[in-house]
């Protein structure tokens, strides 16, 4: 008999490189920044000081770190409704084992706006008790 695992993968392979959707707007405030900033010990003024940003910074304005951008794409993401959920049944829980190629091409300016669109590229059964 499958396990959860090797039944979530055969549904997961049926929706590979079909769009499941886009989320909703978040905007990144100063003080979302700013508490980020705390938590890393990551104050440099390109992120928390906006006088100095104005007078030094290309962008003229503050801009989210770069790991605080990629720390709001589970909240992003969790904002798309799952395309099966029957892929999810049994599924106890995810752990993010790591990211290949991250990037960060463009700042995200304070007071922008992000949201999260959603493909899936490939799935694969790397054990069948686990994904």
């Amino acid at each position: 008999m499958a396990t959860n695992a090797e039944k979530a993968i055969e549904i997961w392979k049926g929706l590979q490189g079909k769009p499941e959707g886009t989320g909703e707007w978040l905007k990144v405030e100063q003080s979302r920044i700013n508490t980020f900033a705390d938590a890393t010990l990551d104050h440099q003024f390109i992120h928390v000081d906006p006088e100095k940003a104005a007078q030094l910074s290309p962008y003229k304005v503050t801009i989210a770190h770069g790991y605080l951008t990629l720390s709001l794409i589970p909240h992003l993401n969790a904002a798309i409704p799952i395309a099966d959920p029957k892929g999810y049944e049994g599924i106890v829980m995810g752990v993010n084992y790591g990211l290949d190629k991250v990037r960060f091409p463009s700042p995200v300016q304070v007071n922008s706006r992000g949201r999260a669109h959603r493909v899936l590229v490939s799935a694969e059964l790397v054990n069948p008790h686990t994904i």
